[in-house]
């Protein structure tokens, strides 16, 4: 059971271990800082940027649960709390401070809670806060996001599906973060020759950046089941037609992998009748956005699931798929187990601390198994409870010493 919680990565050591097969290529990453062996005590530097609504309560969960996890594993973490997102709109006029993202570059990992809100959505274009977050992937230089989305035992119940449709999901979404139409040129608003005003964007892609995504995708898919779905649109899309090729192309250096092609609009509806049939699934920036929400709701709860971003080198960015909630924001009531989890994956994927991330892993599903539920998970004859008191029960369960591996 334990495995389940452990997002079946089985176990995906940062999934850069690559082959070079041009100047582009994804080297070796420079990641770990410290092995858990080489000193009693490690040290690293983490930047928390709480953002938005529900950012604050859910981060500052995070933050005790990581702190412990790791003094019972011999790390020392320094945090540095940095804005961003809408606090930093209201606090210095733009969504991504310079000063937040040389911290977020000169630290170990960054996690990040949520942004966003009602309050900015009528902002110009470069003062939303989304525009922020786009700005620090692209700074970190993190285009691979890797996305879990497990159906755990315990919230089987929770899924919009049917149970045997839900039971077992285990899928693994690998999505490009940091090209296609999210940062294609040229891009903007304008006039067409009948006068009318139009806005465009473009999808674009170049090779190293399908190479690269796929490759990690490939390495993803050998350390779980061997299956690996690319998903694109290449019935209609020039820019998904140049994706296929490329795909089909770097699959030649993986024929342990047994690789497939799905439409988007195919896979949409897919992963709502039998999501079982997915393993490892790669597509693009905006195919990957919508699908891994889509297969979040599938595991009961967009609350649950965290994610991690990772470039070839410096930094990983991990943080929870939900939104900043502002209609809860404040009230106790939002989940901070997507985050605790995105903490765990930071220990795993940005800084190699496995044992300390099983002891988040391990706690988050004691917590599940006691009965203990947020207002999005929760069922009849489970305990309702609020955001602080479902993070001291993790806590409480972190303690809970890890089993030797076997």
């Amino acid at each position: 059971m334990a495995a389940s919680m452990q997002l079946n990565v089985k176990p995906l050591k940062p999934a850069f271990y690559l082959k070079s097969a041009s100047k582009h290529s994804p080297k070796l990453p420079a990641r770990v800082r410290c092995s858990a062996a080489a000193a009693s005590t490690r040290r690293y530097s983490i930047s928390l940027l709480p953002g938005d609504g529900i950012g604050p309560e859910v981060i500052s969960v995070a933050k005790n649960v990581l702190k412990l996890a790791g003094s019972l594993e011999g790390i020392e973490f320094r945090f540095q709390e940095m804005p961003m997102g809408g606090s930093a709109l209201d606090l210095v006029g733009v969504p991504l401070p310079d000063e937040t993202l040389s911290a977020a570059k000169q630290s170990d990992a960054v996690l990040l809670g949520a942004i966003g809100g009602y309050k900015w959505d009528n902002n110009l274009k470069h003062l939303k806060p989304e525009t922020g977050l786009l700005q620090l992937r692209e700074g970190l230089k993190v285009f691979a996001n890797l996305r879990p989305a497990t159906v755990l035992p315990q919230l089987v119940d929770s899924s919009t599906l049917k149970k045997e449709v839900a039971e077992g999901v285990d899928l693994m979404v690998v999505r490009e973060l940091t090209g296609g139409i999210y940062f294609g040129k040229p891009r903007g608003f304008g006039t067409n020759e009948n006068g009318d005003e139009i806005g465009f964007n473009t999808e674009v892609y170049a090779a190293y950046e399908v190479d690269r995504i796929a490759r990690i995708a490939f390495e993803t898919a050998r350390k779980r089941s061997g299956k690996l779905c690319s998903v694109d649109k290449a019935n209609v899309l020039e820019a998904s037609m140049f994706w296929r090729k490329r795909v089909i192309e770097i699959a030649s250096e993986y024929p342990d992998v047994e690789l497939s092609h799905m439409y988007v609009d195919n896979a949409a509806m897919q992963l709502v009748r039998n999501p079982k049939q997915f393993d490892t699934i790669v597509t693009n920036n905006i195919f990957g956005d919508i699908l891994s929400d889509e297969a979040s709701m599938i595991t009961g709860s967009i609350g649950m699931l965290p994610s991690a971003s990772l470039g070839e080198s410096g930094p990983g960015l991990f943080e929870p798929i939900h939104g900043s909630a502002p209609d809860i924001a404040g009230q106790d009531k939002a989940n901070p187990l997507a985050t605790i989890l995105s903490a765990a994956m930071l220990l795993k994927y940005g800084l190699g601390e496995e044992n300390a991330a099983k002891r988040i892993e391990n706690a988050v599903l004691h917590t599940l198994n006691k009965g203990f539920r947020t207002g999005d998970i929760y069922s009849a004859g489970n305990k309702l409870v609020g955001c602080k008191e479902i993070g001291e029960e993790v806590l409480k369960s972190v303690e809970t010493p890890v089993p030797a591996a076997v």
